[in-house]
């Protein structure tokens, strides 16, 4: 396979990390595309010794190291600008190796290639990472999921944590009524539930409600919501799931959240 069609098959994931590293869809596509232009004009940002993935998300946070600001952008404003003053406010590089473990399940050897630090240096950043994380905010999360069993997981997972749960939904319409009886922080979602409806177009009404509210989706697909062709999310599981991976997904997506009923 050449280099082209093996980074185009890693280009979804490394799209899907960008956004959950910047809290926004448009910041991170930013950052992939500031990425595929730089190595274009210097390929040895490319490194052969590594595997493409590898080596793609390693070209990808020279671009990030490098840059002050989103690429591309004006100056924002609300939830972006929100979550680029939290950032600032982190210890380098630990929400990077923390992602780079727990969303894309690197191991720690491949975190400290990627963001070109020593292997002790990178488990000491996913710690770091865990403890800030867990400081910075509390709030109130609705699970919109058809199977008993991982909606009961997701609870128990969420409220260790010490977020609360405004109730369970699932179907549409219940996540719905749900959402607009209980107004959450963060909405946690399956794409397919159990009348056949979607829960993408149910999180899609609330947001027309709760605009800024911070979105997880759960599927066993994730590259079907990684097309480049429509609005896509910017936190994404990826079923089968572990405990940490939706551990930090939740504290992600609760780090950028920008409603008032936080506890900051």
């Amino acid at each position: 396979m050449s280099t082209s069609l093996q980074i185009a098959k890693e280009l979804p994931y490394l799209r899907r990390y960008a956004r959950a590293l910047t809290g926004s869809q448009q910041s991170g596509d930013s950052y992939a595309a500031a990425t595929l232009e730089a190595i274009l004009q210097d390929r040895s940002l490319l490194n052969d010794a590594l595997t493409p993935k590898i080596a793609l998300f390693q070209a990808f946070h020279t671009v990030w190291q490098t840059t002050g600001a989103p690429v591309g952008q004006e100056p924002v404003e609300g939830i972006e600008a929100r979550a680029q003053q939290l950032l600032a406010d982190l210890t380098p590089n630990t929400r990077e190796a923390l992602l780079l473990r727990s969303l894309e399940e690197f191991s720690y050897p491949d975190i400290a290639r990627i963001i070109q630090v020593p292997e002790a240096e990178a488990q000491e950043l996913v710690a770091i990472a865990y403890r800030e994380m867990s400081k910075s905010v509390h709030g109130r999360i609705q699970i919109i999921e058809d199977e008993p069993l991982i909606a009961l997981d997701v609870k128990s997972i969420v409220t260790e944590m010490g977020h609360e749960v405004t109730g369970i939904a699932r179907t549409h319409t219940e996540a719905v009524a749900l959402g607009k009886r209980e107004a959450p922080d963060l909405i946690l979602a399956d794409i397919h539930l159990a009348d056949d409806s979607s829960g993408v177009e149910a999180v899609t009404e609330l947001l027309k409600k709760y605009p800024d509210i911070p979105v997880i989706f759960i599927t066993a697909y994730p590259e079907r919501l990684l097309t480049g062709d429509k609005p896509e999310p910017a936190f994404l599981i990826t079923k089968p799931f572990e405990e940490e991976q939706v551990r930090s997904a939740v504290s992600q997506a609760m780090f950028f959240a920008s409603t008032q009923t936080l506890k900051v």
